[in-house]
């Protein structure tokens, strides 16, 4: 079910101070606090939240979010992503995309590029691009995780072994203060390996409360990767071990 407005925002609050109280939020809303405990309810249930005395937290485990809720957090974040992802990308380019609703993002972005051949395991990527009349779209075989639409498994890795393109546009679960890009799922980290070993250039997309996130395996650093685009400034210690790593920060903002 995908989220309402307030309770997209009743979650990027909850990111941003840790718990949420009905009685606050109630007034913060304007709304009943009947209607608060609904939401926290809803919110709970997709595995957003966790309830606890008086209102609620936000999750913080080894299971991703569920992808509607993905979906509806930050996408103001994730269009200006896509749209300064895509102007790294020329016309007449390759690139492979994978699952994620930030590369989603930069697949919308993409529609009015010429002439790209896009390889993905990303079946709402592949949705997206097919309105684009001027794109190769090629998607990987493999495994169909219902939940998201996305195609893992060796056989993805081994399809995707077949390419080599120019650029590889990867998003993450979370971002560490060390440059570690994390993920939850071992049959897709794999998957996104090969991706990255696959392209001349290496580019992460992510909004920044991935770092406020924790996920169990490590997909790549930041030092290995070519760019990094975010909607506004990393961390002032992540900008400076990206420019040792000679990795490019690119912001929305400029």
């Amino acid at each position: 079910m995908a989220l309402s407005i307030r309770q997209r925002d009743i979650v990027n609050l909850a990111r941003a101070t840790g718990k949420v109280g009905v009685e606050d939020l109630a007034a913060r809303f304007d709304v009943s606090v009947q209607t608060i405990r609904r939401d926290l309810g809803e919110l709970a249930g997709q595995g957003l939240m966790d309830r606890v005395h008086g209102g609620a937290v936000l999750v913080a485990g080894v299971a991703n979010l569920g992808y509607e809720a993905r979906r509806g957090l930050h996408q103001g974040a994730k269009e200006a992503i896509g749209r300064a992802c895509a102007a790294l990308i020329p016309d007449n380019s390759s690139l492979i995309l994978n699952i994620g609703t930030t590369t989603e993002a930069v697949a919308r972005a993409l529609l009015n590029h010429r002439s790209l051949t896009v390889v993905t395991n990303n079946m709402n990527v592949a949705n997206i691009l097919t309105e684009n009349d001027s794109c190769e779209v090629i998607v990987a075989g493999g495994r169909v995780r219902r939940s998201d639409g996305g195609l893992i498994g060796d056989l993805t890795s081994e399809l995707l072994t077949n390419f080599k393109v120019d650029f590889a546009v990867v998003g993450c679960s979370a971002l560490d203060a060390d440059g570690d890009v994390l993920d939850f799922d071992l049959a897709e980290v794999r998957v996104s390996r090969t991706i990255l070993r696959q392209a001349r250039t290496r580019i992460l997309v992510t909004d920044l409360s991935k770092l406020d996130r924790s996920a169990p395996v490590r997909v790549v650093s930041l030092a290995d990767l070519d760019a990094v685009v975010t909607e506004a400034p990393l961390p002032a210690p992540l900008r400076e071990a990206c420019s040792g790593w000679n990795t490019r920060c690119v912001t929305a903002a400029g």
